[in-house]
């Protein structure tokens, strides 16, 4: 079932959904279906699956580094079919502008359309670490907008190289990303809602937004996105800190302000596990709010972890 029917058929109440991290190469599966397990009890209609894309290594050989790139955390596709036969629930699988070609990811959405999977979350991605900004993969999209229009020409039986009349054309439900607090490289609010528009006017069906930590942003952010036209559902995406570098590591990787209370809070915390609790308590008053205004899902980045998620969805769902 499409993200969109899921929302439909909750007929306003607020549905919870989740965000997981595949395992490095060489690790089990088991670890993340003991994460899933727990969240289970909460009815999560969907769980995203994110891809992560090419790095360099550097391989000694005979005393010469050899570089070579790879994927640490391959098989998003493979998780979201296993998710499906063991959960009984929709996955909905990023696809990413870096490190596939135009080629590479019609292939992924034809296997998508043959696993039965319904939804996917267009993404341009991240730079590699070794870049400063994005390049873009040779014969891929630059753009997640670009990305979004592939897969709804896929939707119409258009695809690269051929028309394919056929009544089992695919019907990818999309979802896109959107910066309550405007994306990093954009220089300006406007501009990034101009963009979001862009998406959604080439066949985005929803939006799930970067985490944020102060609400008044996010409500900001829907209202600016449907005065400029966005009528689609708007997803807020929260992430519990948990960590008290956290405090240094969102701001950089994110570009997101954390309010002055919730520093105070962490400053204040004599370990990690004094600081995950805040973060809990801070994520269950964020969640209560944003439930109590209407948002269709509450959608927790739960980073491959699932205790602190649960302690929240317990007081929510």
């Amino acid at each position: 079932m499409k993200v969109t029917e899921h929302i439909k058929k909750a007929k306003g109440e607020t549905l919870f959904s989740f965000e997981i991290i595949p395992p490095v190469k060489g690790k089990s599966i088991q670890e993340l279906y003991d994460n899933i397990d727990p969240l289970m009890e909460f009815n999560p209609p969907f769980i995203d699956v994110t891809t992560s894309r090419e790095e360099y290594v550097y391989i000694d050989r005979d005393g010469l580094l050899d570089k070579k790139l790879t994927r640490m955390r391959p098989g998003t596709l493979g998780i979201c079919a296993s998710i499906t036969h063991k959960y009984n629930v929709d996955t909905v699988p990023h696809v990413l502008c870096g490190g596939f070609t135009k080629e590479e990811t019609e292939y992924l959405l034809v296997d998508c359309h043959y696993l039965g999977i319904d939804n996917v979350m267009a993404l341009r991605g991240d730079a590699m670490l070794e870049e400063k900004y994005f390049e873009p993969t040779r014969g891929g999209h630059p753009y997640a907008s670009n990305l979004v229009q592939q897969i709804q020409e896929l939707n119409c039986g258009n695809y690269l190289h051929e028309v394919i009349e056929t009544d089992n054309c695919a019907d990818f439900c999309i979802g896109v990303a959107g910066y309550p607090e405007k994306h990093m490289e954009a220089p300006s609010l406007r501009s990034d809602l101009k963009r979001l528009k862009e998406k959604v006017d080439l066949g985005a069906d929803y939006v799930v937004t970067q985490m944020f930590f102060d609400n008044q942003r996010f409500f900001e952010f829907v209202d600016a996105a449907r005065k400029m036209g966005i009528t689609v559902p708007i997803i807020p995406g929260i992430k519990p800190l948990a960590i008290k570098k956290h405090l240094q590591l969102l701001p950089q990787v994110f570009r997101v302000d954390i309010p002055e209370d919730l520093v105070d809070a962490v400053e204040n915390c004599k370990n990690n596990k004094e600081v995950r609790q805040v973060g809990v308590e801070w994520c269950i008053q964020q969640s209560k709010e944003l439930k109590a205004s209407g948002v269709p899902v509450l959608h927790y980045y739960s980073m491959g972890k699932s205790d602190n998620i649960k302690a929240i969805a317990r007081e929510i769902f």
